[in-house]
């Protein structure tokens, strides 16, 4: 039985575990750096193509019990100007809803159900691939270093297939691709982080707003809760630095992913920004929390897959964080590698099959994100109109903003129709039976 090691316990990783689980596999050890698998980050937008197949792990009712459907996208121009309104999910033509949910719980639903289905053994604490490589007959090689307390060790395993799910800053695809250096920064800071607010506060709605120099994400990501109708607001600003040292302290921005910051920071740019009844500062205001991160990507590589390792999620094709796709793609990453090595028996074959699926797409979608996709018509606004407008038909024309929707919608293959269809990753392996005892365990 084949033995797969996935290096990563965040989305990607929990969810590859899961979709290997369901196509029959048993033998599956995720390994995670950190010790208490802990998540960082505030909310995301899980897009329809995503929750079908999270629907088809069965996990959807849990997810929604502490997320909130998505039904409306709104952008804005700076001034208050509304540029367009989408419906979205079921609203929008689809048969599974969008979703805005904190990382925190999504991340709690997969561990969940990754230790009711695998084992609690599944999932390996303290424990990262330092370095990989590859042997004569394909198989992996890896170098695992792993903690307990002060304590550090390190251990070699040759499983059968080795699946890097390790983030932007993979040691899986540092370890494939020598020298390619860390990730490159676009000289943008963004800040985010997650407010506790009554939902009359709030609107029901997402919204993107702002010109060509900056711009502020706002959403609420639960229903109303408690007396006063609370709700958890998740928010994202960016603006390019200006520190006038900026420059020099790239690497000092690209090292650290969690930095704290006060609100204060960063607040005053956006003192004004008001948009149908929703206030920025004052969301910001009411945040527990402020961090700031580097807009940071990868450049799309030429191949993924080197014989029985490969790579999902981040570590694959890290994007910018625009059209909610970095935790959607990561998803459906995961139920195409998982689908591929159910109905290839070589896994050589399965990786390559998956990677030939999956990678000239995303490589599209990391090109989208570089020319901002949807959100283009923000700054199209600003340039047309940088004082405002009262008609936006006269500065972008609907069929203009129907077609950059959809020519996004197209390129990450979440269009209703291609969506609605319904998953193509259902296939398990014919020679595991569904019976299978589970069998799991630390790899060293």
């Amino acid at each position: 039985m084949l033995h797969v090691v996935v290096a990563g316990g965040g989305i990607a990783g929990l969810t590859t575990a899961l979709a290997l689980h369901a196509a029959g596999f048993r033998r599956v050890t995720v390994v995670e750096a950190a010790r208490t698998g802990r998540p960082v980050g505030a909310g995301l937008n899980l897009m329809p193509n995503a929750v079908r197949e999270l629907d088809a792990l069965g996990l959807l009712d849990r997810l929604e019990a502490g997320a909130l459907r998505t039904r409306e996208l709104r952008y804005y121009h700076r001034s208050g100007g509304l540029i367009s309104r989408e419906p979205r999910g079921t609203g929008a033509g689809y048969r599974w809803p969008q979703l805005s949910v904190h990382r925190a719980h999504l991340h709690r639903v997969l561990a969940d159900a990754v230790r009711e289905r695998l084992g609690p053994a599944a999932v390996v604490g303290g424990v990262r691939v330092t370095h990989a490589e590859t042997l004569p007959d394909g198989r992996p090689r890896i170098r695992l270093e792993h903690r307990d307390g002060t304590t550090r060790g390190h251990a070699s395993l040759e499983p059968d297939v080795l699946i890097g799910a390790d983030g932007i800053r993979s040691a899986v695809r540092a370890a494939l691709n020598p020298g390619e250096g860390g990730p490159p920064w676009n000289g943008m800071l963004v800040w985010r982080g997650v407010s506790r607010m009554p939902a009359r506060s709030v609107g029901t709605f997402m919204f993107i707003a702002g010109d060509d120099r900056q711009k502020a994400v706002v959403y609420p990501m639960t229903r109303p809760t408690g007396p006063d109708g609370t709700v958890l607001v998740n928010w994202a600003l960016a603006r390019p630095a200006e520190d006038p040292e900026a420059e020099e302290r790239r690497e000092e921005y690209r090292g650290d992913w969690n930095r704290a910051v006060p609100v204060e920071t960063f607040l005053h740019h956006f003192e004004g920004w008001e948009f149908d009844g929703v206030s920025v500062p004052g969301v910001l205001r009411a945040a527990d929390a402020a961090h700031e991160y580097p807009m940071v990507d990868r450049e799309p590589l030429d191949r993924w897959t080197h014989g029985r390792t490969t790579l999902v999620g981040d570590a694959a094709h890290a994007m910018y964080p625009i059209g909610s796709n970095g935790a959607t793609q990561s998803i459906v990453d995961a139920r195409a590698l998982a689908h591929a090595l159910a109905v290839h028996r070589d896994p050589a074959d399965a990786l390559a099959a998956y990677e030939e699926e999956r990678r000239p797409a995303m490589t599209a979608l990391q090109h989208a994100n570089r020319r901002l996709g949807p959100e283009v018509v923000i700054n199209l606004a600003h340039q047309r109109a940088p004082h405002g407008f009262t008609d936006i038909d006269e500065v972008i024309p609907a069929p203009e903003l129907a077609a950059i929707a959809a020519r996004y919608a197209a390129t990450g293959a979440f269009d209703p129709t291609a969506v609605n269809q319904g998953s193509p990753y259902g296939t398990r392996r014919p020679d595991i039976p569904a019976t299978s005892v589970v069998r799991v365990g630390a790899p060293f």
